[in-house]
């Protein structure tokens, strides 16, 4: 009983984009541990005993925090099904502060990534262009990796493998424009012409572990490191810095503030403009625009 409820409900969330496999997992484990116990329905008591099964107290509480989920959703159907205290299993996820690169890191890392070897490879063109791309668009990894020699459009890179399933439109400046075709221009005759616009030593698609194993030694040689109290520089991190500068590039309108923050979170893919809130960081030249503001209003301007 509880599995096809479980089935139903992770279609319904699925039809708006979510993934969900760790969830699907998890609650058909929920649900075989309660029909063990001779229950169709999601008990507290049950739901308690199941998370505690996990080995950390983080997973224990993710995993009890699906249950709670889906019982929110079959209570309204159901009185029968009880919903489990949400804060039972305490803490919080913890969701440390990215790394903001500085306009003179990405150039670096840029320059480190067109040295590599080996010697007269494409391999060096395809780490620069691919980490150039990433600076300029804000693209996730997998979006860039996944292109195809036909998503490259004078009007943009069209987006078919996002996060969400959505297709979208991205839009590029004119000196991108130049570096990605100059690039496409070097790679057909060494790679052979597959549809994948960037390519691995052997002319295949650049997968994700080849990407990492470059990305890895470019870091190093770049000789950057995390900053007191932060992480490690990651390559997600560059998508961070991407919505941080545009921040700082925002009107100062209120109005026109909101139009902006919208436009970034389509161009950044998001499904909820809320979700690109998390990449809005702050950076020295975003709080001396903060600062000047303050100012004005307090010397009788506009806010």
């Amino acid at each position: 009983m509880l599995t096809h409820l479980i089935d139903a409900w992770l279609a319904m969330r699925r039809a708006n984009g979510f993934a969900l496999r760790h969830y699907e997992r998890h609650l058909h484990r929920f649900a075989a541990f309660a029909a063990a116990r001779g229950e169709d329905h999601i008990r507290t008591e049950t739901a308690v005993a199941w998370a505690r099964q996990a080995g950390t107290p983080g997973q224990r509480r993710r995993h009890f925090q699906r249950v709670v989920q889906l019982a929110r959703y079959l209570h309204a159907e159901d009185g029968g099904h009880e919903i489990p205290p949400a804060r039972h299993f305490p803490g919080a996820r913890h969701r440390p502060v990215p790394y903001i690169y500085t306009p003179d890191e990405a150039r670096r890392l840029i320059a480190v990534a067109a040295r590599l070897g080996p010697a007269g490879s494409l391999r060096p063109r395809t780490m620069s262009t691919v980490l150039a791309l990433l600076f300029a668009t804000g693209l996730r990894i997998s979006e860039a990796l996944a292109l195809r020699t036909g998503d490259v459009t004078p009007d943009g890179l069209v987006i078919r493998d996002t996060k969400f399933g959505k297709r979208r439109l991205v839009p590029l400046h004119p000196s991108t424009q130049d570096g990605l075709a100059q690039y496409l221009d070097c790679r057909r005759a060494p790679a052979g012409g597959p549809a994948a616009v960037f390519v691995s030593l052997v002319g295949t698609r650049l997968s994700y572990g080849g990407f990492r194993k470059a990305w890895l030694l470019v870091l190093g040689q770049a000789g950057l490191s995390a900053r007191p109290g932060g992480r490690r520089p990651r390559v997600h991190d560059i998508r961070h810095t991407f919505a941080a500068r545009a921040l700082e590039t925002a009107p100062d309108q209120r109005d026109r503030i909101a139009q902006h923050m919208l436009a970034v979170s389509t161009y950044l893919g998001h499904s909820c403009v809320a979700d690109t809130y998390w990449y809005f960081q702050t950076t020295p030249t975003l709080m001396a625009q903060v600062a000047d503001a303050c100012q004005r209003h307090f010397e009788g301007g506009q806010p």
